[in-house]
């Protein structure tokens, strides 16, 4: 395998340009017009466009502004078999087709468990009942006139994010390994300002939190993360929630898995314990291999991948390319992230781009030369709280292979001499 110090030049831009002699210079562009397969001038070069021939559709060509033609296939996509009906599904983000650390509102993946709730904002309400001293209703204008609004960038993961890799390498993309999380800004309140006008009784020590639509969604939340830091948010990216992501009204849960973050939120119950509800007993917790299961697991640990090169997104040249990937954890911010292009043998830092907030997911990039050789590329995070990304294998040995949950292992790309690449496994 390759040695430490070809592992670095290998990754190390600056060596490269010095070794080449194109430090400072042009590295891309050409002294000559370019020519086609043929041999002649391209006229992609020589040609007038036809775009540069005539005016354009004016202003308001489209009312709602829509991607270009040349990018419909950047998409959400689904797996069919993954369940009986897409009623009950999930849509994954298109990870390796985006950059920077916030995901178009069009492609944050979706996760329903009776479909999407089609839901008239003007009847909506939102009722806060239980052990309170005042039990209240609220309707969406009364919501939006709470003083104190906020405006925060916070990822979401579905907690059975990577978990058909328990067992070993399965899908064969970051899109369906990785791609049940998005990274978006919210617009709410605290969801403290609502508890507080409503007076928590002594006693209170839980809340319940249910949707609307026709699954009844409902989780427990201890009190104390609800008024740490919790929302009630009625917009994303700076406008109103898409439906399949809630509308009008869901609930933000920063750091924790996205089952919690319940949409079309209708009711926040205050009680003394939690209620145990069907998506935190027979779902939602992390079965191990003994049979015992954990629960209360609520924390999204530090994880990362790589979104570039990967099988969905391959290597087309050799020479300079860029290396990039996410990161994120529900314990604070990315402080740092590793990457290998040896399988774990040797690490280097990446370069971290872009603001890395607490909750948030972080850019890193790497700049390196490609001569063909075939490259395991691994990730590994490491966030502010210290905790730093396991390997498959170290979950394995705590928790065996039957849970479908909370898998933030560190994922490997073989990339090929071809510069294909596929999901595999390294010991």
């Amino acid at each position: 395998m390759m040695s430490e110090k070809k592992a670095h030049d290998a990754l190390d831009r600056r060596s490269f340009l010095r070794a080449s002699g194109l430090a400072g210079a042009g590295l891309f562009a050409t002294s000559a017009p370019v020519l086609s397969q043929q041999g002649k001038p391209d006229p992609a070069i020589t040609d007038v466009q036809d775009w540069a021939r005539n005016l354009g559709p004016g202003v308001v060509s489209s009312p709602y502004g829509k991607p270009s033609e040349f990018e419909k296939h950047v998409i959400r996509r689904d797996v069919e078999w993954l369940t009986a009906g897409k009623e009950s599904s999930v849509s994954f983000t298109p990870l390796h087709e985006l950059d920077g650390v916030i995901t178009p509102n069009g492609l944050c993946f979706e996760r329903h468990h009776s479909g999407i709730a089609h839901v008239d904002p003007a009847k909506h309400r939102l009722m806060l009942n239980g052990l309170l001293d005042r039990q209240m209703v609220f309707t969406m204008d009364d919501l939006k006139r709470f003083p104190g609004r906020q405006n925060r960038a916070y990822f979401l993961e579905c907690a059975a994010n990577s978990g058909m890799e328990w067992r070993g390498a399965q899908l064969n993309g970051c899109q369906f390994t990785h791609g049940m999380v998005h990274n978006v800004w919210y617009t709410g309140i605290p969801l403290k300002t609502l508890l507080d006008e409503a007076g928590v009784k002594t006693n209170g020590k839980w809340i319940l939190a249910e949707g609307a639509d026709s699954s009844g969604m409902t989780r427990s939340i201890p009190l104390d993360k609800a008024m740490k830091d919790c929302m009630v948010a009625w917009a994303m990216n700076g406008e109103a929630l898409r439906p399949e992501q809630g509308y009008p009204l869901r609930l933000v849960v920063p750091g924790w898995e996205g089952n919690m973050w319940v949409k079309w939120l209708r009711r926040i119950e205050v009680g003394d314990q939690p209620w145990h509800a069907r998506e935190e007993t027979s779902k939602y917790t992390d079965l191990l291999a003994d049979g015992r299961s954990r629960r209360f697991t609520w924390i999204m640990d530090a994880k990362s991948v790589i979104t570039n090169p990967s099988p969905q997104a391959p290597l087309k040249h050799k020479g300079p390319n860029v290396l990039t990937g996410i990161a994120w954890s529900g314990r604070g911010s990315i402080t740092r992230v590793d990457v290998s292009i040896d399988g774990g043998k040797n690490w280097r830092t990446a370069r971290m781009d872009g603001p890395s907030m607490p909750l948030s997911m972080a850019r890193f990039y790497v700049d390196f030369d490609w001569n063909g050789q075939e490259l395991l590329l691994q990730s590994r995070a490491m966030d502010s709280s210290g905790y730093v990304q396991p390997t498959k294998n170290d979950l394995r040995q705590v928790r065996g292979t039957n849970s479908i949950y909370h898998n933030n292992g560190i994922q490997t790309w073989l990339v090929r001499a071809n510069g294909e690449a596929e999901n595999v496994e390294v010991s």
